[in-house]
């Protein structure tokens, strides 16, 4: 169990760094959306690369995200029913989904996505518009994806394992009443502040 805990922390922290990082990602598209329509405006011109880029790197953010997102605990989850669930209950449901539903999904989708990077690596295939983009990097994004996210799934199986093993802590729980507590850390700073000003 020990070295499966390596493992998990392993890959967690190499989706955290990957998910921290892409924040500049969001920046470049957001700056580079900005300067498209700025010169648009003021010059009657544009440019299909940087119109391409900009949904480069926010397909980039998505794909290469979704791993950080499971790992933050950000997926879509209906907290009305889970919160009422006990925490042995929580982590079984999730064990479920990770092995019947997020496994298979992945691997279906490197599979499929696979041969699409390749022969578009190997054809050198570009955009249809004049001036666009090459395409195997958007390509490569898909299996590198649901790679991310597989492998952020296998270590959220081996934390919730470990919780039903009394080896480790409720990753959910964790999670959630961490965020929970930062949050009214913050507040309660903010709500200080307030009332140092008014003074």
């Amino acid at each position: 169990m020990n070295a499966m805990l390596k493992f998990s922390r392993g890959v967690d922290w190499m989706n955290d760094r990957l998910g921290r990082s892409l924040i500049w990602l969001i920046l470049a598209a957001v700056l580079i959306s900005a300067g498209n329509a700025i010169v648009r405006k003021a010059f009657d011109t544009s440019s299909n690369a940087l119109l391409e880029i900009q949904w480069y790197l926010f397909a980039s953010v998505f794909m290469l995200g979704a791993g950080f997102a499971f790992l933050k605990n950000a997926h879509v989850r209906i907290d009305f029913i889970s919160n009422h669930l006990s925490a042995k209950t929580r982590n079984i449901i999730d064990i479920v989904g990770i092995v019947v539903f997020l496994f298979p999904l992945c691997y279906m989708l490197v599979v499929i996505s696979w041969p699409l990077f390749v022969n578009a690596w190997n054809s050198g295939e570009m955009s249809q518009n004049a001036g666009g983009l090459i395409r195997w990097p958007m390509y490569a994004l898909i299996p590198l994806g649901f790679t991310l996210l597989g492998l952020q799934g296998a270590s959220e199986l081996i934390k919730r394992a470990a919780f039903l093993a009394g080896a480790a802590p409720d990753a959910i729980g964790h999670e959630a009443t961490a965020a929970k507590d930062e949050i009214g850390h913050e507040i309660e700073e903010h709500a200080a502040h307030v009332r140092e000003e008014v003074r």
